[in-house]
């Protein structure tokens, strides 16, 4: 960690030095960053978030979820509460399946091993970034965005079952809550939670889309066709826009399947923050979701036979 600290630090100052010697591109790139929020994700993603808090918040959500709670333990080796989270992932996106994961161990509801399990595959993009924003507003076709978002679900299944033995090195006590907490509806809370959720998300994607023209001497290095998938293993949005624009849309679903199941650098970054009372390794995690990118991507391929 020490040394990844220095390394950050030298790379940080090395923008700082970019954004002293040339203001205008990055503040324009900073702008860039935050257009593409506000035209692809903050239309599709905001009333999504609102919806999945009222949602979550009436408490519906995790009784209809108690229906595959046998099976999610069956096949992931885990507690029944990671069905509840498995479908929260998968409905509202990166990172709730972290936060989720990191306070079901919090509380002490599930074990570190049953925790390091889950991350496995309750840690996936939503289907209203997918579809919406990479779908139809970047690949302009719908059709395509559901490929994506089944091959990504179906990789996160496939994830979670490769991984169902792993063990943490340090075990904790096994205690579960035999009564689930208690939900309340407060209209004013979810506003403010879901207007800073989407806040954020625009200053993260707006602050990688400077890092990543910071890296433009390292990526000229490189043919365009892979330069996009290069930016998305930084950031999945600038990333995904970038593979729209350049590659054929057969290629690019794939590309974008790659690069969302993966997460790219400013999720994982986000994930391992919901993570860090967990104290998930960070090479286990960067691990999880090379292999959830693979088999995704395995199962894009397989369905693009056919269309």
């Amino acid at each position: 960690m020490k040394k990844f600290s220095i390394f950050l630090s030298i790379f940080i100052f090395y923008v700082i030095i970019c954004m002293v010697v040339q203001p205008t591109i990055y503040m324009q790139e900073a702008l860039n960053g935050f257009k593409a929020w506000a035209l692809n994700v903050l239309p599709c993603v905001l009333p999504f978030i609102f919806l999945t808090k009222t949602l979550s918040s009436l408490g519906h959500v995790q009784s209809f979820s108690k229906i595959f709670s046998k099976p999610v333990s069956k096949f992931f080796n885990c507690p029944p509460q990671a069905s509840f989270v498995f479908l929260m992932s998968i409905i509202s996106g990166y990172p709730v399946g972290a936060k989720m994961t990191a306070d079901l161990y919090q509380t002490r509801q599930i074990t570190k091993t049953e925790a390091y399990r889950m991350t496995s595959f309750c840690s996936t993009s939503g289907p209203m970034f997918i579809i919406g924003a990479v779908g139809a507003g970047m690949l302009k076709s719908s059709l395509f965005g559901y490929i994506i978002f089944i091959s990504h679900v179906l990789g996160a299944i496939i994830n979670g079952f490769i991984y169902k033995k792993i063990k943490a090195k340090e075990e904790d006590v096994k205690i579960y809550s035999t009564s689930p907490q208690k939900q309340t509806f407060n209209i004013g809370e979810i506003v403010n939670d879901s207007a800073i959720s989407i806040i954020a998300v625009g200053t993260i994607i707006a602050i990688f889309f400077v890092f990543i023209r910071s890296l433009a001497p390292l990526f000229n290095l490189f043919p365009a066709s892979i330069v996009g998938t290069m930016e998305g293993l930084i950031e999945i949005t600038k990333g995904c826009l970038d593979i729209a624009n350049i590659l054929p849309i057969k290629l690019a679903t794939l590309a974008c399947t790659f690069v969302i199941s993966f997460g790219g650098l400013s999720t994982i970054l986000q994930s391992l923050t919901m993570l860090n009372k967990l104290k998930m390794p960070v090479g286990l995690f960067i691990l999880q979701k090379f292999t959830h990118a693979i088999f995704a991507s395995i199962v894009c391929g397989f369905i693009l036979l056919f269309v």
